[in-house]
């Protein structure tokens, strides 16, 4: 099972950067959403950005 924290700046720049949505990033690298620990809250704040 993969550690989300470790994951979390690779996910940010597939999504920042690159325009990836969060479910887009986990798949390019590999990883499965339920397993990620990323729950709607957080989802919620990362869209409030507008840099999705």
């Amino acid at each position: 099972m993969a550690d989300h924290a470790n994951y979390q700046v690779a996910i940010d720049i597939l999504r920042c950067h690159l325009g990836m949505s969060v479910e887009e990033a986990h798949k390019e690298l590999g990883l499965d959403n339920s397993k990620t620990g990323l729950n709607d809250t957080q989802e919620a704040l990362l869209g409030l950005t507008g840099e999705n």
